[in-house]
């Protein structure tokens, strides 16, 4: 095991610039998830790591030791490909050994460590089979299976569950999960999917054109989210955006009029910004039905999700697309008026400058 550090990394592809001078540190131990949108430089960063591309400046290091010139084979390291890369004519047990045989481990001990990665990873009675005999999820296993016996430093896990249907990737995060936590072993995961981020992840760095948008825990990037891009990446369903003009001291307006009362506690904070954003969740809107609520806006549903204990609810505030969480009881029907309603004090929502997209409140 082993801490991993990029410093003043710089990658770039003929005169396009991927990286361009950045920075991270992870511990040792660490499950750390790189994910952002195609293009963020997510697995150029996981490439560049495993030795599978040079580095056009900077520095990567593997605990206290500088790999940037070494060979990828002598960095010990295990990649876990997103297609698995089994051999086809080759058992689960010889694909498992084979890199292991490659490097002259002897037969007994290579047998010993397969033997050991296939009970951790329920792989024991399948040993003698072909790939093609069998599923997704018990292939994926094999890929992990002969990085584990490698023992490294670091495992790199690149997209692994993107070819596994829905059901099969919920099981296998969990697994995947479960065996991190076993082993100990510093492992970096890239993904597109935010899912797989939250769910997995001590931490997560947030990528977006080659530039680290947020660094932090699964916490701390859904309540706490550094920008505009953060908090649109990160939750599922996504977060609500409204754009908000300055209607005098005490309130904002959205586009279609609306008013925003300014609590107290974020007066001085706003008070000389002409143009903002509003950024809530879909769990702190409501649909209200009394007088009192602090804000009360009419929309329009547009269609709803049941999903058996809660309900999804897509309208719209004028030309604004509003997602709403609500309770699965509530039965609303499209084109049916809705008041949408919520405590403009919640800590839990979300202010951004309208030109940077920086997170003020």
């Amino acid at each position: 095991m082993a801490s991993v550090s990029y410093r003043r990394v710089r990658k770039a592809f003929d005169k396009t610039v991927v990286i361009d001078g950045l920075d991270l540190d992870i511990g040792d131990g660490e499950f750390v998830v790189f994910v952002g949108p195609s293009g963020c430089g997510k697995t150029t960063l996981l490439r560049l790591l495993a030795g599978l591309e040079d580095l056009s400046g900077g520095d990567i290091r593997i605990g206290a030791r500088s790999v940037a010139d070494v060979p990828a084979r002598d960095r010990n390291i295990a990649m876990v490909f997103q297609n698995y890369a089994l051999y086809p004519h080759m058992s689960v047990a010889e694909n498992m050994g084979f890199g292991m045989k490659v490097r002259g481990t002897a037969k007994a001990e290579r047998e010993a460590k397969v033997r050991a990665a296939a009970s951790l990873l329920n792989l024991d009675g399948l040993l003698e089979r072909k790939p093609r005999a069998l599923s997704g999820g018990q292939r994926q296993r094999v890929a992990m299976g002969r990085a584990i016996v490698r023992d490294p430093h670091v495992f790199l896990m690149d997209e692994p569950l993107s070819n596994l249907d829905a059901q099969l990737r919920s099981q296998m995060r969990t697994d995947i999960k479960d065996l991190q936590n076993r082993l100990g072993t510093t492992t970096i995961y890239v993904t597109h999917d935010q899912v797989e981020a939250m769910t997995m992840a001590d931490r997560i760095v947030v990528l977006d054109r080659g530039a680290i948008q947020q660094f932090g825990t699964p916490a701390d990037l859904y309540d706490r989210p550094a920008n505009r891009f953060v908090a649109g990446f990160i939750g599922t369903p996504g977060i609500n955006f409204i754009d908000l003009q300055r209607d005098g001291a005490e309130r904002f307006r959205t586009p279609c009029g609306e008013a925003l009362p300014v609590p107290d506690s974020l007066r001085v904070r706003l008070d000389s910004l002409d143009k903002v954003v509003l950024g809530v969740r879909p769990r702190d809107l409501a649909v209200v039905n009394c007088e009192a609520s602090p804000v009360r806006w009419p929309a329009v549903v547009k269609l709803t999700e049941p999903l058996g204990g809660e309900t999804l609810v897509h309208a719209h505030l004028g030309e604004i697309p509003l997602t709403l969480r609500i309770d699965g009881t509530v039965t609303l029907k499209s084109g049916a008026p809705i008041d949408i309603g919520f405590d403009p004090a919640n800590p839990a929502l979300h202010m951004f400058d309208a030109p940077t997209g920086v997170r003020l409140v």
